[in-house]
């Protein structure tokens, strides 16, 4: 018996379930989620491939089976926001994202922003400190919120990275698994250090096989070819440097990191993700009924 007690809601990132969107959602809804977090960055869900009318269309639908929107995720992959060439475009279809979310009721776009780097007078630094200055004030004048996924920087470095702006526009999507996997940081100690930050969370369970180079993870400008998905559910399924686990089997101390949370008073969602993709759905039932046991 867990003596944690969570009050927070449950969300499924639906594109994680493998299924066309709209059958996605009532799987989710059927799995006792509350709510979902959907891919907006290409296909259908796209901001410049959805009208006024699809939009209103998917608001009602979600809201119809009795769900919500708990968040977007807008990652562009590449090199993030490191790259001052692409930022510009960058920038204006994080925007469009968060417009879509906003329409859709919801009030966070998450995102990867690259790794930041240890050398704060650095080019890329300064890159992906005007990116996120431009974003956090776009995102504060709407009541949102852009949201740095952590893990390819330890939870210190990312927090004097956000301290350096001037809003809170741009904050955390804290995944634990991230953490527990390639940078080695505690997520307990992170959640403390990054408790002003936090406005949406992954629940996700790993183990570190052996030390990585995060940049062998999410790229970096002139190192490797960037984010790609593909690419790290590979490594994530494979496991040389670390593996993605069912929740409760991995290094996440779960007990311990709910209860941080639940310290710093987090009211928002716990949204399950599965980057391997076997049976994502027997996965994602049994992640659902796993955080039930702490209700």
């Amino acid at each position: 018996m867990n003596h944690v007690r969570v009050t927070n809601k449950i969300g499924v990132i639906v594109d994680s379930l493998r299924l066309p969107l709209r059958e996605g959602l009532k799987a989710a809804k059927e799995m006792g989620a509350d709510g979902v977090q959907i891919y907006a960055v290409e296909g259908e869900m796209a901001p410049e491939n959805l009208s006024s009318t699809s939009r209103n269309e998917l608001k009602r639908y979600i809201e119809s089976i009795g769900l919500k929107i708990s968040a977007l995720c807008g990652d562009l992959g590449g090199h993030g926001f490191q790259d001052r060439q692409q930022n510009r475009a960058k920038i204006e279809k994080s925007k469009r994202i968060l417009d879509l979310a906003v329409e859709l009721g919801a009030s966070i776009v998450t995102t990867h922003i690259g790794i930041i780097p240890e050398e704060k007078d650095s080019p890329i630094y300064e890159a992906m400190q005007m990116s996120c200055e431009e974003l956090g004030a776009y995102a504060k004048s709407m009541n949102s919120y852009f949201a740095i996924e952590t893990g390819p920087e330890t939870a210190a470095r990312l927090k004097s990275f956000l301290d350096s702006l001037t809003t809170n526009g741009v904050s955390v999507n804290f995944d634990p698994a991230n953490m527990v996997m390639v940078t080695g940081d505690d997520p307990v100690e992170g959640v403390k250090l990054l408790r002003d930050y936090i406005v949406h969370t992954h629940v996700k369970d790993g183990i570190r096989l052996k030390p990585v180079d995060p940049r062998d993870v999410y790229g970096a400008l002139g190192y490797g070819s960037g984010t790609d998905h593909e690419k790290i559910s590979k490594m994530v399924a494979s496991g040389e440097y670390f593996r993605e686990l069912p929740l409760g089997k991995g290094a996440v101390d779960f007990p311990r990191y709910f209860a941080a949370l639940q310290e710093i008073r987090y009211s928002g969602y716990l949204t399950i993700e599965r980057e391997v993709n076997t049976n994502p759905v027997k996965d994602i039932s049994e992640a659902i009924e796993y955080i039930k046991t702490f209700k």
